[in-house]
């Protein structure tokens, strides 16, 4: 591991170098491409300095003491420190293990969130509007902006389908692991005999790509226009400015009708067919590998249940990783910081369990 790390900081100095250089300053791509990468490495070799320098010190206070002829006060000062260093020591490498841990290379981009109500009906579709609320409510208190790409309301104010973009920095590291199938139980304000019923909501987290990273084929494309609609005549227009885009090859189909320009709507259209794709591609990759996977923790499939919202009792749990929370009114005004960093937790422990038995 240390003379991987010796290789990094080598690296850094370099990039660090080449950063001042004016044809580098000139050239935006080279720049932003080296600041990114300068960025990314900056974290493992300040911890790596921090651990060289504790590692120093515990070798100073070892070779005081095996020197011999220390009065008992000082020998016991400086044994303090030895093992006040050796701990900090192991704590230091232990962060050094994660990270160096292989980085998820989506970690860093905006996101697209796609939430579909499931079974339920309608209580699914208010459970999918609590959900949208859930999120914004999250991105809001990272500072992060929020833009709605498309939605399928419903007369009572749930949501058949709706579709939102989040910006900011880190987006896709803190919600990748959001994927899946969210499962609800509560007694529907229409239900006169308060029975809990059970609805399920779908969330998809695609990370937003590039043109250059997805290429998509105009051939490949049926476009059709028509008029945007909504519950309760809600964003009706009067010229058929709404877009359905039908990618051939993969049968996907994207509709946006949020904006009342055509080319807007195609604009963000063609962003959410992109990610989709591109999350496409990244399935098939993670499907050869995932069997290898115990956790599976960010395996990303939509069909799998992934957590529960329990009304009557207050609770909220995660399956994957058995963690129960009975802060449910908190978890959905969007205080999700606890259990993102537990899923988190949990996907680097797995990575390094992988990476010890290798």
């Amino acid at each position: 591991m240390f003379s991987k790390l010796s290789v990094i900081a080598k690296k850094f100095e370099d990039i660090k170098e080449s950063l001042m250089d004016p044809n580098i300053i000139s050239d935006n791509e080279k720049y932003t491409k080296l600041m990114r990468e300068y960025k990314n490495i900056a974290p493992i070799v300040e911890k790596y300095e921090e651990y060289s320098k504790c590692n120093n010190d515990m070798k100073e206070a070892r070779e005081l003491l095996e020197s011999g002829g220390l009065d008992k006060d000082f020998k016991e000062m400086v044994q303090s420190e030895f093992e006040e260093n050796k701990e900090k020591c192991e704590k230091i490498s232990d962060e050094l293990k994660i990270l160096l841990l292989p980085k998820d290379p989506n970690d860093d981009k905006n996101v697209i969130v796609e939430i579909r109500a499931g079974a339920g009906g309608e209580e699914a579709a208010l459970f999918a509007n609590s959900l949208l609320r859930m999120y914004s409510m999250y991105a809001e208190s990272r500072g992060w902006k929020t833009e709605m790409l498309n939605e399928n309301a419903t007369e009572l104010g749930g949501y058949k389908e709706v579709s939102f973009g989040i910006a900011g920095e880190g987006a896709y590291s803190c919600l990748k692991f959001e994927s899946g199938v969210h499962r609800v139980q509560r007694v529907p304000e229409t239900e006169a005999g308060g029975r809990i019923h059970t609805s399920t909501v779908t969330v998809a987290v695609l990370p937003e790509v590039e043109d250059v990273e997805v290429e998509i084929n105009t051939a490949d494309l049926q476009i059709d226009t028509y008029r945007a609609g909504g519950a309760g005549g809600q964003h009706v227009n009067k010229t058929e400015s709404a877009i359905r885009i039908t990618h051939i090859p993969t049968g996907l189909v994207v509709e946006c009708q949020d904006e009342r320009s055509q080319y807007k709507n195609k604009d963000k259209a063609m962003k959410i067919l992109r990610s989709r794709l591109y999350e496409l591609k990244q399935r098939e990759q993670n499907d050869k590998i995932a069997s290898q996977r115990k956790l599976q923790v960010g395996t990303g499939d939509r069909s799998e249940r992934i957590r529960t919202y329990n009304y009557p009792q207050g609770r909220v749990t995660d399956h994957r990783i058995g963690l129960t929370l009975y802060k449910i009114e908190s978890i959905l005004n969007g205080s999700l910081t606890e259990i993102i960093e537990a899923l988190n937790t949990a996907d680097q422990a797995e990575k390094l369990a992988e990476a010890a038995e290798q």
